[in-house]
């Protein structure tokens, strides 16, 4: 599937095309793990990163890469000491 986008020139001046095609493809990888839509190996894929540059790019924007539903991380707190 293709996308195209209208980017005005002033958005673009510091990124040639292929750069800012692929931090375009970067962000929306980020957004859409950011609501849950897609995994993060996924999102590597889409992104054309590896696991590594994405968690950094994660951590970078504050974006948990962990997520936890209330009480499950105290679970397996308690899991653990229990051993």
């Amino acid at each position: 599937m293709q996308v195209t986008l209208d980017v005005p020139e002033q958005f673009g001046l510091d990124y040639t095309l292929p750069e800012l095609a692929k931090q375009i493809k970067l962000y929306a990888a980020l957004a859409m793990f950011q609501v849950g839509k897609i995994s993060a190996g996924f999102a590597c894929e889409f992104a054309g990163v590896d696991r590594y540059r994405f968690y950094e790019e994660c951590a970078k924007h504050k974006i948990p890469v962990i997520h936890y539903e209330p009480g499950e991380l105290e679970a397996e707190l308690e899991a653990l000491r229990d051993l």
